[in-house]
């Protein structure tokens, strides 16, 4: 099955879903900020993105910028801080199997379907 990782409050996340109904492709939503994933859970998303956990942070919200930017982070210290602070988590995020993309643009969907 499908998941998207979803903010409905994200244009780009509604975007996502609204792209995934007209596929007619099942799948389910998680609205992460209420479900924050776990260390593991995003390691596994990470893994089938292909991309380290920098990537998949937003560097241009203020928690970041005010919190963790120009600090030498390791990996697990920057998977804790998406934990701690779920809206620094790139979004939407669509996983088909071992394979998932940031959709933006929302064509980037296609490819793992």
């Amino acid at each position: 099955m499908i998941t998207i990782y979803h903010n409905s409050r994200c244009s780009k996340s509604r975007e996502g879903v609204c792209f995934l109904e007209n596929s007619k492709q099942d799948f389910q939503i998680i609205n992460y900020l209420e479900t924050v994933p776990t260390k593991e859970e995003l390691k596994e998303l990470l893994q089938k993105l292909n991309i380290p956990a920098i990537e998949l942070v937003r560097k241009k919200e203020t928690i970041w910028i005010e919190n963790y930017k120009n600090k030498t982070l390791s990996e697990d210290e920057i998977i804790q801080a998406m934990i701690n602070h779920p809206k620094l988590i790139e979004r939407p995020i669509i996983v088909n199997g071992n394979k998932a993309v940031i959709a933006r643009p929302t064509e980037r969907i296609n490819e793992i379907l």
